[in-house]
């Protein structure tokens, strides 16, 4: 049935320049004849009063330009991107090699659009299932999607998958877990009517309660966990397990070349922030999710799913699969309404981890695991410095600091650190602690010069 068109009194327009964008007087009064309005205000004549503002809202001038760039351009100075870094906490500067950008940057991938149609998508497909198969690599799962938006994304998309594949409506979460990533849970959870049961740290690793109440749909641990501490992978999978509920591993990709993997441990699902892989920090984004399960829940998983087949030559082919799903069709009984992924992220993610290759991988987590523990052997020599807790670190670990450690990390950024997080907001029974982070591009001369500044601050007071 051919489409209804809106029928108005033919407006014929004169020496009108309809090239460019903005709107000339000749566009607006051409516009508001065609609407049989006399001003613009009554574009929105509709709307009630109170939504309507009813005062000058004070906005500055316009201004042209070159004003506005140079603005911006000040505004960016204010931000400090020469500091060494030591933050961590799911966002990490790693070594991005070159390759990574002169690919994703191709006109073919930065301007791709949606491949729903395979025939003409079939680069950007094979592109996504590589990283599908990267993440299952890493992860030790079956499958993987082909990325979510961001880590807490991820981890959101867990707890629904594990309520619809178990019925029930509780989940378990460690304190370990990145804050952030708990309060997103916490969320949805909200709107959904799941109950969200933290379980609290003793000397840095989870204590778990077996006999917390009510049953959880999944149980949810980071290996590593907030604090850099590793966990007890063993420990979390047989909470679960014995509560029949779901096992998640929230990691961190660039510790698995050196620690075992969630599938190894007997993990259901493993979910991580890949914001390390391929991604530069660019003030907070954007970022990818990482997203991996067992078979037993293929047909559960959220966004995307590329799959490889042949076509009717019997060449190799690529092809969005398991489409047919609630998340399409069926919304109101949708464990995820999510159907995208961050393909050009997702892009990146692939590209550095087939540079890395699995003997580059465990590089990068031992050169980064061997430097933080010098830099914290270092550290403890100071007066009043101590390690938050004794348990095992990978990359990044905990100091409990003499004084406040919001203070210490403006005074390091002085000097050129940017020193780590702070945990008194997120932990306040952990006070005047801080998290430092180490990654394999820091060198001898960045760690003995941080623990030299630190030195400082500290007989400052």
């Amino acid at each position: 049935m051919a489409a209804r068109r809106a029928t108005r009194p033919a407006v014929h327009r004169e020496d009108v320049n309809v090239d460019f964008t903005p709107h000339t007087d000749k566009d607006v009064a051409f516009m508001l004849e065609a609407l049989s309005l006399s001003e613009p205000a009554g574009l929105f004549a509709h709307l009630p009063s109170g939504a309507r503002l009813d005062h000058d809202p004070g906005l500055p001038e316009s201004m042209s330009e070159l004003e506005v760039m140079n603005m911006v351009d000040a505004l960016a100075k204010r931000n400090r991107s020469d500091l060494i870094c030591f933050a961590g906490g799911g966002y990490y500067d790693h070594y991005l090699p070159p390759v990574v950008s002169a690919l994703t940057m191709r006109p073919e991938f930065v301007t791709a659009y949606t491949p729903y149609q395979p025939e003409v998508s079939q680069g950007v497909l094979q592109a996504l299932f590589e990283f599908q198969s990267m993440v299952c690599e890493i992860t030790g799962m079956d499958v993987a999607n082909a990325s979510l938006y961001d880590g807490a994304t991820g981890a959101v998309e867990a707890v629904n998958l594990a309520v619809a594949a178990t019925g029930r409506s509780a989940v378990w979460v460690s304190r370990g877990v990145h804050p952030r990533t708990r309060e997103t849970i916490a969320t949805f959870a909200s709107a959904r009517g799941i109950e969200v049961v933290e379980h609290n740290l003793v000397d840095g690793k989870t204590a778990w309660d077996d006999s917390a109440e009510p049953a959880p749909a999944a149980v949810i641990v980071a290996q590593p966990n907030y604090l850099g501490v590793i966990e007890d992978y063993g420990r979390a999978e047989a909470v679960a397990h014995a509560a029949g509920a779901l096992a998640v591993a929230s990691v961190d990709p660039m510790t698995l070349g050196v620690l075992r993997n969630p599938g190894e441990a007997g993990y259901d699902l493993a979910v991580a922030e890949g914001q390390p892989l391929g991604n530069p920090l660019s003030f907070g984004g954007p970022v990818v999710g990482l997203f991996a399960t067992t078979a037993a829940h293929v047909r559960r998983i959220p966004g995307r799913l590329v799959g490889k087949t042949v076509d009717r030559d019997g060449n190799t082919a690529y092809v969005l699969t398991l489409r047919a799903r609630e998340q399409d069709i069926r919304r109101a009984k949708a464990s995820s309404n999510i159907c995208t992924n961050q393909s050009l992220n997702a892009l990146a993610a692939a590209i550095h981890l087939a540079w890395l290759g699995p003997q580059g991988l465990r590089e990068v987590g031992e050169h980064s695991a061997q430097k933080a523990h010098y830099l914290a052997d270092r550290l403890v020599e100071l007066p009043g410095v101590e390690l938050a807790n004794g348990a095992a670190f990978v990359r990044e670990f905990a100091i409990t600091l003499p004084v406040d450690s919001e203070g210490v990390i403006n005074a390091m950024a002085e000097r050129g650190f940017l020193a780590g997080i702070s945990l008194t907001g997120d932990y306040p029974d952990l006070p005047r602690n801080m998290v430092i982070a180490v990654t394999e591009k820091r060198s001898r001369a960045e760690l003995d010069g941080y623990v030299t500044a630190l030195k400082e601050v500290l007989a400052h007071g």
